[in-house]
């Protein structure tokens, strides 16, 4: 593909770093990125991957906005109250960027749609709210062979890691199974700090990028904890657990299935 003059301008910044350039510029065109909730995080995630180029961007999510989302879903105005979030994010994408593609998946990710809609993409952005769906998109991109950039925030706290199945610690390698409904609070209960949002799922589209590219190290076998209240990241090393029920030497899981559901939210 060839890029037009103000295309060339468009990405300008991008192209004249080495790492980069017009190949890597290229890549990104072609990339096809799905983000798994047009919330709190996918917001800020959907919006810089547009701005960088990416060629297709996939958004799901079932939920419409309300006005208590304002304060962290940048993507979402106030006259877009009661609208389709989806719906919302593509309109403020296409306005960024008309050269991205967004695909609308206006439902909740279930083991019955995950696998077939994931291996329409390259990499899958993991912007969940709540532990049964983290733990879903973590199994679906192992059976799907496809890298997971999972994020989370609750209160002051966020956390980033990359999952490359087969290769590094997955989601179930730290975290066996969802917590016990009403263990931990979620944003609803609990809240978060608006703009913690922004630099998680910032950080977050920065790692989508990088695999796009296949430049740098990715968060593999690292959890990146941020603390807001410090301004203080910590990262915290981890490896893949041969017990693991889903990657591990004996899987006792072999297909999707989905948890029950619960309003437990985002850090995990």
């Amino acid at each position: 593909m060839d890029f037009t003059d103000e295309q060339i301008t468009r990405y300008s910044r991008h192209i004249l770093l080495p790492e980069v350039g017009g190949k890597g510029q290229k890549k990104i065109a072609k990339s096809r990125i799905l983000i798994v909730g047009a919330g709190g995080l996918g917001s800020p995630a959907a919006l810089y991957l547009a701005a960088a180029g990416v060629g297709t961007i996939g958004i799901i999510d079932s939920d419409v906005v309300d006005l208590s989302n304002l304060q962290r879903q940048v993507i979402h105005h106030t006259r877009d109250l009661a609208r389709s979030k989806v719906l919302s994010a593509k309109e403020k994408i296409q306005a960024l960027n008309p050269d991205v593609t967004v695909v609308m998946h206006e439902d909740r990710l279930t083991s019955r749609n995950a696998l077939e809609l994931i291996r329409g993409y390259d990499l899958v952005l993991d912007g969940a709210d709540n532990f049964p769906t983290k733990f879903l998109c973590n199994d679906a991109c192992y059976f799907a062979d496809k890298p997971l950039v999972h994020g989370a925030i609750l209160r002051f706290e966020g956390r980033v890691t990359t999952i490359i199945p087969g290769k590094s610690a997955c989601y179930r390698c730290v975290f066996k199974n969802p917590p016990p409904p009403g263990l931990v609070a979620s944003c609803q209960e609990a809240g978060v700090l608006g703009v913690l949002a922004g630099i998680i799922g910032t950080i977050q589209a920065t790692e989508a990028l990088k695999l796009v590219l296949g430049v740098g190290r990715p968060l593999t076998d690292r959890l990146l904890d941020f603390d807001a209240r410090r301004t203080a990241f910590r990262e915290i090393k981890t490896k893949k657990n041969p017990n693991c029920p889903l990657c591990g030497e004996h899987p006792t899981i072999t297909e999707l299935f989905d948890h029950e559901p619960e309003t437990c939210a985002a850090k995990s």
